[in-house]
């Protein structure tokens, strides 16, 4: 797996007890570490804090995976961050997302791989993903037919969450680690 060749800030923190045993924890779940781990180690406390939420997050469960899987993917997408999208790829069709659908979503408009939800989820990713969010009250009562509250509500909390990891990734410079080098990611139609 490549390290990131364009990171701003050097992936080679202190070495603490607490960011060993994160690492191995990398290792052991990933095969590798994540180049977001070492440089979000430069701040334990950011990093406690991003470990903590992301651990809460991963058993959020009122919205359907392949949705949430989407609407994280495009927003990634949205932003550019190309260590997102390799990481999101392989992660999601490793657990179960067809990998056909998570492959579109840089051209989820063309594609017809997607069903009428899977569109209204994606394009209210974008736009809440735009600055300024970009979200309508029609967009909000089409999906509010499809999903109750609490679904609503996490999948905007997803969209949200895409947004912090996009925006750091991206912001220090942290590209693509070749996540999708270890799996296959099929010719697009």
């Amino acid at each position: 797996m490549t390290r990131s060749a364009t990171s701003r800030i050097p992936l080679d923190p202190p070495r603490t007890p607490l960011y060993r045993l994160a690492e191995w924890y990398a290792r052991r779940s990933y095969g590798v570490v994540p180049d977001p781990l070492p440089a979000m180690a430069h701040n334990m406390r950011v990093l406690v804090s991003d470990l903590r939420f992301e651990t809460s997050a991963a058993r959020w469960n009122k919205l359907d995976p392949t949705l949430k899987n989407l609407a994280a993917m495009a927003s990634a997408v949205a932003i550019g961050c190309s260590w997102c999208v390799d990481f999101g790829y392989w992660e999601t069709t490793r657990h179960g997302t067809d990998p056909a659908k998570m492959r579109d979503v840089p051209h989820w408009r063309d594609s017809d791989v997607y069903t009428d939800l899977e569109r209204q989820v994606m394009a209210y990713a974008e736009a809440v993903t735009a600055t300024p969010p970009a979200v309508t009250d029609e967009m909000v009562a089409r999906l509010r037919r499809e999903l109750d509250d609490a679904a609503l509500v996490e999948l905007t909390m997803m969209v949200a969450v895409e947004n912090v990891r996009s925006r750091f990734n991206s912001s220090l410079g942290l590209t693509s680690q070749g996540f999708t080098d270890r799996c296959e990611i099929p010719a697009r139609s």
